[in-house]
């Protein structure tokens, strides 16, 4: 099965610096021999930060709206067109400061149900001086939405540092930890740091062998049970690509018993106790599935979003239902 696409959200409120760094990735990933790619989120309608990327990225443009909101129907097919028409090797959405990230995240995964896509993480790049006056005065829509921003985020850059003394750095530190246990805080001016440090923050792009590598990591949490950031992987959205078909009453059952972490899940699974495709659709510990028959070539995916759950752990259970020998053809008694 061929690799997936990693995308990256970048996210964080007006003129926190996303867009400086967004102009380090590209040119990290191009010193690669990669080929990034841009959607990039205005709310007004004129691109002015996309003015600053270098033109021999390819880029899509969504203007006069937000991607959580007025435009959020739009990003899933902007996505689409843009992987076919660019065929890139990595895909970045820098997201307008007033967006919700939660909302970007769903609106991003229903696009690995059609194309071999995977969110790799949320960037969200924190302009320090700003959030310590915000976090004193605590008011303000602003606030709550940077404490989103913060607390959905896979990684987190505390940038312009240089305008805080010791104290105060020490002092909003301690704020973004108790917002967000798990995402690693990198200090910065000006974004001025090693896109591998960043990148390796959250899994990274670059995996010679994925599924080797992510077994390491699952038997490693195995031996340390005990350490609760060794048993847990800061992930806005685990995507499961099928090989095999799976026993319709077992993956009813697993979807049901969810960790409550997992907030949303979707796909579309093959059944080897059926002849039918099925999309599945999962929110509030409410599971339902809808017989279909996708045009093209659509694959078996699942896609789980939440926070802070073990993508491992889903991973083996699935992993475990694939291998399982396919249960002898009967009538299906649930209304799938």
């Amino acid at each position: 099965m061929e690799q997936s696409l990693p995308v990256y959200i970048l996210s964080g409120f007006l003129g926190s610096g996303k867009t400086t760094l967004l102009q380090r990735l590209l040119e990290h990933w191009k010193t690669q021999g990669l080929r990034p790619a841009v959607i990039m989120n205005e709310l007004g309608e004129v691109n002015l930060d996309g003015l600053l990327v270098e033109q021999s990225v390819p880029m899509a443009e969504m203007l006069g709206g937000c991607i959580c909101c007025t435009s959020r129907g739009d990003l899933s097919t902007e996505l689409t067109t843009l992987v076919k028409k660019e065929s890139p090797d990595v895909v970045v959405i820098e997201a307008t400061g007033a967006a919700n990230p939660l909302e970007i995240v769903d609106a991003v995964t229903e696009t690995s149900l059609y194309q071999q896509v995977e969110l790799k993480g949320l960037i969200t790049v924190v302009d320090a001086a700003h959030l310590l006056e915000l976090y004193r005065s605590q008011q303000g829509a602003t606030y709550r939405l940077m404490q989103e921003q913060i607390r959905c985020a896979s990684v987190l850059i505390l940038n312009k540092t240089d305008r805080i003394n010791a104290e105060e750095a020490e002092e909003i530190t301690a704020v973004l930890r108790k917002w967000n246990a798990y995402a690693g805080i990198l200090p910065a001016v000006r974004c001025e740091l090693e896109p591998e440090a960043l990148l390796g923050n959250i899994g990274g792009v670059y995996t010679e062998d994925r599924d080797s590598a992510e077994e390491h990591v699952h038997n490693a949490q195995d031996g340390q049970a005990g350490q609760v950031h060794a048993s847990h992987d800061h992930v806005m959205a685990y995507t499961h690509y099928f090989k095999n078909p799976v026993n319709s009453e077992e993956f009813e059952r697993f979807v049901k018993e969810l960790p409550r972490d997992v907030y949303r899940a979707k796909g579309i699974v093959s059944f080897n106790d059926t002849s039918s495709r099925f999309l599945f659709q999962y929110a509030y510990r409410e599971a339902d599935f809808m017989k279909i028959t996708p045009q093209g070539e659509v694959p078996d995916v699942a896609v789980f979003i939440g926070e802070h759950f073990s993508s491992s752990g889903l991973r083996t259970e699935l992993l475990r239902l694939e291998k399982r020998l396919p249960a002898r053809p009967a009538a299906v008694k649930r209304s799938l």
